[in-house]
């Protein structure tokens, strides 16, 4: 190896230890108590499927689970819609980790999580990750007189940390508040500080890839 490639090497295996020396711990990892568990059934009971944009058609049931009924599976061929547990919150930490399925040729892998979102989902604060890109928060928050406000953090996201499709990532979205917190993969990436809904759905999103989900846990916040 000349010095060159040994500098590079040494540079690189620098960055790793700072890296992981940075890295924060997840809300689960820091303290694994008072978790609920909300993976669903294997009927998908408990569970709703919206379609986006709201009104629109469903496409073929896309959501099941694997074998072991620990991993929810979006097979990415039902078309663009939300799974949404039905079960409401609203101070809390929505923990999960995902990988996308791995298509040779294939790009622009497109999924998300959701908190605080409505039953018919025309209401909707998403946490949107992609392929080794994204982290950052969208959506339609409420505002006066019942209209609705959009919003998107993206121009401030300085760190994506999503890893490329065929590997597990770890995300949380923290509402508290009118703040919502999104960590992945060890470091906050995005906060949005006007979330005006109270109170809401969780859930997870289908477009067109995929995606496999498992640890889907909430931790309810005093």
């Amino acid at each position: 190896m000349n010095l060159n490639c040994a500098l590079i090497a040494l540079a690189s295996a620098m960055e790793g230890r700072l890296l992981a020396a940075d890295a924060t711990p997840s809300a689960l990892e820091a303290d694994p108590r008072g978790w609920v568990n909300i993976t669903p059934p294997k009927d998908l009971k408990g569970w709703s499927r919206v379609p986006v944009p709201p009104g629109a058609p469903l496409g073929r049931a896309q959501w099941h689970l694997d074998d072991t009924g620990t991993i929810l599976v979006c097979d990415g061929d039902g078309g663009h819609d939300m799974l949404l547990c039905d079960r409401e919150f609203g101070d809390a930490v929505f923990h999960l980790e995902f990988r996308y399925t791995k298509v040779e040729g294939k790009t622009g892998y497109n999924s998300g999580a959701y908190v605080r979102n409505s039953n018919d989902g025309a209401i909707w604060h998403q946490a949107q990750f992609g392929d080794a890109k994204d982290g950052y928060l969208f959506g339609a928050t409420p505002a006066p007189e019942g209209k609705k406000k959009s919003f998107n953090t993206r121009k401030e996201l300085t760190d994506g940390r999503v890893k490329p499709a065929g590997e597990w990532n770890t995300l949380e979205i923290t509402a508290k508040g009118k703040v919502l917190t999104l960590w992945v993969n060890g470091a906050v990436t995005t906060q949005f500080n006007e979330c005006s809904a109270p109170r809401g759905l969780v859930g997870v999103e289908g477009e067109g890839y995929r995606i496999e989900f498992r640890n889907l846990k909430v931790k309810e916040q005093k």
